[in-house]
């Protein structure tokens, strides 16, 4: 198990600039969507998204690969229904393509460690939930308060 205060020298070891791939794979859709969701919370932030997007895929509440979770939400013919999703950023009618070249060779590394490390970060362990400091969702008083990392703030099944 990993602690926060080694990330940052084992996102050093990680290759970086790796583009845009065309394919989509876990390491591809939990990047997309720590990028989208947290990118203005620096790597701490990007990183807690990601854990509880892998703590989402080992509950068996939830879809059990990574780009399930993050595509889980309504949908009609087919297509995500606006603001319906699981993953904000998933279906808020924008098309996904990163364009901070810096957040974004930050998430596929922290991507590419998610899911090759077992990575660990004290109080969100069985978070499976987050929402941003200035919104109250109402589901957010039948889950137990974790954590707050930037302007999320995360919580747990009670």
């Amino acid at each position: 198990m990993i602690k926060t205060a080694m990330i940052v020298a084992l996102m050093m070891a990680v290759v970086s600039g790796h583009g845009h791939a065309s394919g989509y794979g876990d390491k591809q859709c939990l990047a997309e969507a720590m990028y989208y969701e947290a990118r203005d919370q620096g790597w701490r932030g990007m990183l807690a998204v990601g854990i509880v997007i892998q703590n989402r895929v080992k509950d068996p509440r939830y879809p059990d690969d990574v780009c399930s979770v993050v595509r889980q939400g309504k949908y009609w013919r087919g297509n995500p229904v606006k603001h319906k999703c699981q993953f904000s950023y998933y279906c808020d009618g924008k098309p996904e393509r990163p364009s901070e070249e810096e957040a974004w060779d930050t998430a596929l590394s922290i991507a590419e460690l998610l899911t090759t490390t077992q990575v660990e970060i004290s109080g969100l362990e069985g978070a499976t939930h987050y929402h941003a400091d200035w919104v109250k969702p109402s589901w957010a008083t039948a889950f137990e308060r974790r954590q707050k990392i930037g302007s999320h703030i995360f919580y747990a099944q009670k």
